[in-house]
């Protein structure tokens, strides 16, 4: 009775149970580990080089508009009891600049109900704190201003706007009625259905600039996307001349010892401007070639002198 027992318990006599399959362990030999480590690394020595050239021939130009100092422009803005502040800061490029694309640099509580404990929609503080300064470009010929178009349309990562965020189902034919019972948020000028009145595909929660703000920056400096330079007589980007940048000043920042700044870039293959990139890629390729060299000399060290003694 014993042995039957202990005949069940048995795995069925297969390559599988019984550990047969065929296996394939790799020798990892001096002569295959020293020409990996060669390769791979003059393969990061060039796409290192090619990152990094490339990320120098993108152009980015930023100007600081936060008004700290005295004699900036925006200075008065800062002051909290002026309302609707305006301030105009000109610039000028001395060549042409192919301007793609323009920046600007959980849990919902304390942020989730009002005082008198209504909703807050959205909640959080990431969406009450969403950055609200406007921006008007004008190129400046003979004295003339004629104004940039920025396109605000795609700005947003499509999962975003397709995927993570929906806006109520309207009741009554109405968008405002979907929001019933609920309040905008605290810093908020106008509640979520009114962000775009002209553009239904850009209001409430599927707004872009609403979807590139809630889109959490990884560190406490940051960009985000404000606008694109890509119609009419700029699509090329912007000639070289004078150029007048308007700045309807809404978001103070000083309360914090926060700093902001309009950048202007264009983009490549590999995106906006990023030396680090290309420079790791250097780095960890050198050290694959170096460690390559290294292991060469320690082998052919080891292997003359092993040689030796036999002889």
């Amino acid at each position: 009775m014993k042995n039957e027992g202990e005949a069940a318990k048995r795995p069925d006599n297969t390559a599988f149970t019984q550990q047969r399959l065929p296996a394939w362990q790799p020798i990892l030999s001096a002569g295959i580990v020293i020409p990996s480590f060669l390769l791979i690394g003059l393969a990061f020595i060039g796409i290192g080089i090619g990152l990094f050239l490339t990320s120098q021939t993108i152009q980015v130009w930023e100007m600081d508009y936060t008004g700290f100092e005295k004699d900036s422009p925006c200075f008065r803005c800062t002051i909290l009891s002026n309302q609707n502040c305006t301030c105009e800061v000109t610039f000028s490029l001395s060549t042409l600049f192919s301007v793609k694309s323009s920046y600007f640099p959980s849990d919902c509580s304390p942020y989730a109900y009002d005082s008198e404990k209504n909703p807050i929609v959205p909640c959080g503080a990431i969406a009450n704190s969403i950055f609200n300064d406007t921006f008007e470009l004008y190129q400046i010929i003979n004295g003339t201003k004629k104004q940039v178009p920025l396109d605000g349309k795609g700005i947003s990562w499509w999962t975003d706007y397709n995927i993570k965020y929906r806006n109520p189902s309207s009741v009554n034919s109405s968008f405002a009625k979907s929001f019933d019972g609920t309040v905008k948020p605290i810093n908020w000028p106008k509640p979520a259905y009114e962000l775009d009145l002209t553009d239904p595909n850009n209001n409430g929660f599927l707004n872009q600039d609403f979807l590139v703000w809630m889109r959490r920056a990884a560190l406490p400096q940051f960009r985000k996307l404000y606008r694109r330079i890509t119609d009419g007589d700029y699509a090329a980007g912007l000639p070289a001349g004078n150029y007048s940048l308007k700045v309807h000043y809404n978001y103070p920042v000083l309360s914090f010892d926060g700093r902001k700044k309009v950048v202007f870039s264009n983009v490549s293959w590999m995106g906006g401007k990023n030396d680090f990139l290309g420079i790791a890629y250097l780095v960890v390729g050198s050290l694959c070639v170096v460690m390559s060299v290294v292991m060469l000399v320690v082998y052919a060290k080891f292997k003359f002198s092993d040689d030796d003694d036999d002889a």
